[in-house]
């Protein structure tokens, strides 16, 4: 099957399980998972989404979240967001002649109960906050990626004294998106605020316009560029209160002059004279930081970050640490919070092949395991978290101290002097050789995190292999999910319940659920 059909094909299989085009309010996906909002959850079918080949899993959040994995979400969700519009558009006209169509406002009366208790577990205020914040820098990976990658070449090619008529070309490549990052910041932003995004693009650049070299503020000259991603940040949102405000206040007839006018006016002014400095000194605290926190106690903050990396993961939390990553990439040129957070990565991979020997018999579970290691091994954690370890429990505890002993690892290098970095955010675990970067020499750096890798791997299968069970949790899953045909012919063609090793009878049969494909307590 082609790829395009192929994408076609899951985007129609996953629309009629989430309840078809009219229970689907918003379409939207990330790095891995295509986002959804529903008008009503009651609708989906969950366990038949879990059953499907293309689907890792399901997350539920403020939105519904199907693991599609990194490359293939990117790739359905196009196809199904065309599904759902060709859907609405041959839906039938209420009237005499044909059914009533089901209207947003009688679906979201149907789940309203049941969107109000989701909201009143997972939208707290700050939680809400840390995922606005996410939302305006996810759309920006793919190019912080291509554009670390092509500076991660230019500087293996500099080093090396190759071609160096082209070097100067990807220089400019690589760094033309990262000078005016700003812009687009503040452009997502007044998106995600609800504001015009152009304004907010606008009030953003004006960060990054040359001549504010020009000005002075707070007894200093400003500088292009100061204050970064955070001043964009608050430049923007400053933007969409102000435009709100005109709107209200602006008479109809000169809103298309006026209020334009003002929000980049006032917030332009606001920026120029207080938040560039403002942003500017979190900028340089967060740098110092970063840096004093790995100079002085590297190895313990490792252990601590690559520790609780994956339970942030798990709550979809991890994308809000993105403007510290930009910001240290802006003034650095890389950031080293992200290889050590990696290695949380590492502990999964590493507990997942623990549970695969632990459990022999279940091969169920182990077949999820080897179809999602190598997603693993390049850094995706979604299809091992919620196939394997979260639903077992334990392995999900065992795979955070793996992460934790490949942080501390790699923190203890960095305090030693030998720091690792990565020049863009969004891949981790192998995926991540191509954006390395350090202080002392593209080799070292790489023997470094390597090594992290390895003992993350180490960690997280000794502490899953050795303290991942309990004597219970053995007996329940390291059953035979599949009889042998000779057990089955000798049945007269019936499967008989499966029976746990060393015990007197049969156990209880298994309910219908896959333990692979549920993700228990999510």
């Amino acid at each position: 099957m082609a790829t395009e059909d192929k994408n076609r094909a899951t985007a129609a299989a996953i629309l009629p399980l989430v309840g078809g085009a009219a229970n689907v309010a918003s379409i939207a996906h990330c790095m891995t998972r295509l986002r959804l909002g529903l008008h009503d959850r009651s609708l989906v079918d969950d366990e038949a989404l879990k059953a499907l080949p293309a689907v890792m899993g399901v997350v539920e959040d403020d939105t519904y979240q199907i693991v599609l994995g990194p490359g293939t979400v990117a790739r359905v969700t196009p196809e199904f967001e065309q599904l759902v519009e060709e859907a609405r558009e041959a839906a039938p006209a209420p009237g005499p002649g044909g059914p009533a169509a089901v209207s947003a406002d009688d679906l979201a009366a149907q789940g309203a109960a049941i969107k109000a208790q989701q909201k009143a577990k997972n939208a707290t205020p700050f939680k809400l906050f840390l995922r606005k914040i996410a939302n305006i820098f996810v759309p920006l990976i793919p190019a912080l990626i291509g554009c670390g990658i092509i500076a991660g070449l230019n500087g293996l090619l500099v080093n090396l004294e190759w071609l160096p008529a082209v070097t100067p070309a990807l220089a400019a490549m690589a760094s033309g998106f990262m000078a005016l990052i700003a812009m687009f910041v503040g452009y997502n932003t007044a998106k995600e605020f609800g504001g015009t995004p152009i304004l907010g693009g606008a009030v953003a650049a004006i960060i990054v316009f040359p001549g504010v070299a020009n000005i002075d503020a707070f007894g200093q000259t400003l500088s292009p560029g100061q204050g970064g991603v955070l001043g964009a940040l608050g430049a923007a949102v400053l933007a969409v209160y102000v435009e709100k405000w005109c709107r209200r206040w602006v008479p109809e007839a000169l809103d298309v002059l006026v209020t334009p006018t003002l929000t980049v006016l006032i917030s332009g002014l606001a920026t120029i004279f207080g938040l560039m400095y403002v942003a500017g000194e979190i900028s340089s605290a967060i740098g110092t930081f970063a840096d004093w926190l790995l100079s002085n106690g590297g190895a313990g903050a490792g252990f601590v970050l690559g520790g609780l990396f994956l339970p942030l993961v798990m709550l979809g939390l991890h994308q809000a640490l993105i403007p510290i990553h930009t910001t240290l990439i802006e003034q650095q040129g890389y950031t080293v919070l992200l290889p050590i957070l990696a290695m949380a990565g590492a502990g999964q991979v590493g507990a997942a092949m623990a549970v695969y020997f632990r459990l022999p018999r279940n091969e169920s579970i182990r077949r999820t395991i080897k179809s999602a290691l190598p997603a693993g091994l390049l850094g995706v954690g979604e299809p091992l978290i919620y196939g394997v370890s979260l639903p077992l429990g334990r392995p999900f505890i065992t795979a955070c101290v793996g992460g934790a002993f490949g942080g501390g690892f790699v923190g203890l290098f960095n305090q030693l002097g030998d720091t690792v970095g990565s020049t863009a955010i969004g891949p981790s675990g192998w995926a991540l050789f191509p954006l390395l970067d350090g202080n002392h020499g593209l080799g070292s750096t790489i023997a470094i995190y390597g090594a992290g890798l390895l003992v993350g791997y180490v960690a997280g299968f000794l502490a899953t292999y050795f303290f991942g069970f309990s004597k219970d949790l053995l007996t329940e899953f390291n059953v035979s999910q599949e009889p042998a045909p000779s057990t089955i012919a000798a049945t007269g063609g019936t499967t008989p319940s499966a029976t746990p090793p060393s015990a007197g009878g049969p156990d209880t049969p298994d309910p219908g659920t896959d333990p692979a494909k549920t993700p228990a307590g999510v």
